[in-house]
């Protein structure tokens, strides 16, 4: 595909108008969308429609990638909650990743992105995809820039949103224009939104209101999964381990422990020489932080929409939430640094029941339809 397509274009532009001032388009949010908080907006990437649109046009398009098929919607697919539905995702060539690919609605509210929590902002989140050799498979940048500014329509459009030649288009234009996009990815307005927030005490089943119940108590959730009393982001953007994935690291302990002990204290770096890429990516955290508190740690997920955006846990190892819970009632994966909010819950089988029909309460309108039949 030489140039970029009208059709991709139209389809860019059809986005709802969303006010350019930031204090304004934070306002409008709050009040159209019943239980999320407003969202906050860098001063330096303010929010325009013509910014928006060209993102969607970014995040759409398959030329950003080594064999032309890969676009940021290959693993985050609007019909499909803007997941894959796979276990572990896979990306040019079907290669296959390392880790689950999580939902991007509602990302804005994250303090950090990707489950290790590795970048701060969403800008610098969108351009490592397409450099990583199981996503989009560049080796480096400059292939996007290539089509960005070889393309008939998109130095025009660039030159309307940042102000900028065709020879002064650069990544920060790019991811500035995804970013802008990824953050009016944002649902509220569920059962529980209207329960909680909007006055409707009919919203809820009574298994789904006594589910609230369990999951504020007994199951511990909320601790992480927080709800405030004016909006819930059902994540505390904090990271924890849980035991998943363990299985894969038990093999290296305690020598490889000792020596990553080892290396701290002598304020050196890691050798990963002995580990599998699927090992290294088991241990969270501590890639980021290099501090041995934060080995197999990962950032809580948002729990809204969490019925349609199985499977589950950063290595997608829980297919259903039926599974979800039976593993938090079962205390986790017991390891030397599981964290001490992991416990078994002893959960009977009406509390496990109340507690899915709550997280099924999470869903918004338009993501229902991903809600099998017998399950609504």
């Amino acid at each position: 595909m030489n140039t970029f397509s009208s059709s991709l274009w139209k389809s860019a532009v059809r986005l709802i108008v969303m006010l350019p001032a930031v204090f304004l388009w934070n306002a409008a949010l709050a009040t159209e969308i019943v239980g999320i908080p407003p969202v906050s907006v860098p001063v330096n990437n303010i929010q325009t429609k013509q910014k928006i649109a060209l993102g969607k046009a970014l995040f759409m398009d398959r030329r950003f990638s080594a064999d032309g098929t890969i676009s940021c919607a290959h693993c985050h697919r609007p019909n499909n909650t803007f997941t894959d539905g796979l276990s572990i995702a896979r990306g040019t060539s079907g290669l296959k990743g390392v880790r689950n690919a999580p939902t991007l609605v509602n990302v804005v509210f994250y303090t950090s992105f990707f489950h290790d929590g590795r970048k701060a902002s969403l800008e610098e989140q969108a351009a490592n995809p397409f450099v990583t050799p199981f996503e989009h498979g560049l080796k480096n940048h400059q292939h996007v820039l290539a089509v960005v500014r070889e393309d008939p329509k998109y130095p025009g459009i660039f030159k309307k949103v940042f102000g900028v030649s065709v020879k002064a288009i650069n990544m920060g234009h790019v991811t500035q224009a995804i970013a802008s996009f990824e953050r009016t990815l944002v649902s509220g307005n569920s059962a529980f939104d209207r329960y909680q927030y909007g006055g409707d005490k009919q919203a809820m089943s009574p298994s789904a209101i006594r589910g609230m119940r369990v999951f504020r108590r007994k199951g511990n959730c909320g601790n992480c999964h927080e709800i405030g009393w004016e909006s819930a982001l059902f994540t505390d953007n904090l990271f924890y381990n849980l035991g998943v994935g363990f299985q894969k690291l038990k093999p290296i302990f305690p020598a490889r422990m000792k020596e990553l002990n080892a290396s701290m204290k002598e304020n050196r770096s890691p050798n990963y020489d002995m580990l599998s890429d699927i090992q290294r990516a088991e241990l969270g955290r501590f890639n980021v932080t290099q501090s041995l508190s934060d080995l197999g740690r990962f950032k809580t997920p948002t729990l809204r929409n969490i019925a349609v955006t199985g499977p589950y846990m950063h290595d997608g190892s829980l297919k259903t939430l039926e599974e979800v819970v039976e593993f938090y009632d079962e205390g986790g994966v017991s390891n030397p640094i599981l964290d001490g909010g992991i416990y078994p819950l002893k959960l009977t089988e009406q509390e496990e029941t109340d507690l899915l029909a709550f997280l099924r309460a999470l869903t918004s309108p338009e993501y229902e339809s991903g809600l099998s039949a017998d399950k609504q």
